[in-house]
């Protein structure tokens, strides 16, 4: 089995499962996916194809930003995932879960560029220039392998488990914001889910930015004015499933919720 061949046939049975809605087994087992490089190619791939069908890519999405998440998986940086326009839902939209296989949700501060950042040294002076505001988030992550049973390679080349995301209407400026110190609360049915803190996200989401954009501009897909940037989740995931609504309430930053049917 080449190469080559590995690749193309782990890419298409995640797809496939993805347009079936049924999840599969670990394509790092099945195609001997073992390296991160692999893992990329492979979500590179399913990244190609979605743009040659006319899907648009508006954004990019960090994982991996909980240091203890990290050290579970033995890794010492994030990983990213495409956005794509059609993964976008607004404050107080119905998702349809019949788009989904094993949701889950995170809360997180969206970020949305009003300059290019080409630079793979780009400074963090540059990125805080280039962030025209900020949004209260949701991510809904879901997982393509079954029972959520993934390896890092398998989260990366599965677009870093990222399915759709919500984002709040008022926009915020960064001026004198400390987003290590902004504060989460995720609701799920009205009871509070998960708690969390911008510190839990790699110290402070700009650091988590900052990578991103570094690594987006060294692998050839630079950052560009418009895109949203999903920063990394401020506390743990929430299992989510139809019938279940979600609200997201932060700090100094606002509301974001949603239901899914």
């Amino acid at each position: 089995m080449t190469d080559e061949y590995r690749l193309q046939a782990a890419a298409s049975v995640l797809a496939e499962s993805r347009k079936l809605g049924r999840p599969c087994c670990r394509i790092s087992e099945r195609f001997d996916i073992a390296s991160l490089a692999d893992a990329y190619a492979v979500q590179e791939l399913n990244t190609q194809a979605a743009l040659a069908q006319g899907r648009r890519l508006v954004g990019r999405k960090i994982g991996l930003t909980s240091l203890a998440v990290q050290q579970q998986l033995g890794v010492n940086q994030p990983d990213f995932g495409m956005l794509f326009a059609d993964m976008e839902y607004r404050d107080g939209d119905t998702i349809d879960s019949s788009r989904l296989i094993q949701p889950k949700a995170e809360g997180e501060i969206a970020f949305v560029l009003g300059r290019d950042l080409p630079n793979a040294d780009t400074t963090l002076g540059e990125l805080i220039n280039a962030v025209d505001f900020v949004l209260p988030a949701l991510e809904i992550v879901d997982s393509a392998i079954e029972d959520w049973k993934i390896t890092l390679v398998d989260t990366v080349a599965d677009n870093a488990s990222s399915a759709l995301y919500v984002l709040g209407k008022t926009p915020v400026k960064l001026d004198a914001l400390d987003l290590s110190l902004e504060g989460m609360v995720l609701e799920k049915n009205g009871a509070q889910a998960a708690i969390g803190v911008g510190a839990a996200c790699l110290g402070n989401p700009l650091d988590a930015c900052l990578w991103l954009a570094r690594t987006m501009a060294q692998v050839g897909r630079p950052l560009q004015a418009g895109d949203v940037l999903l920063s990394g989740a401020l506390g743990p995931m929430v299992q989510v499933a139809s019938g279940d609504s979600l609200r997201l309430r932060l700090t100094r930053l606002g509301e974001v919720g949603c239901r899914f049917a």
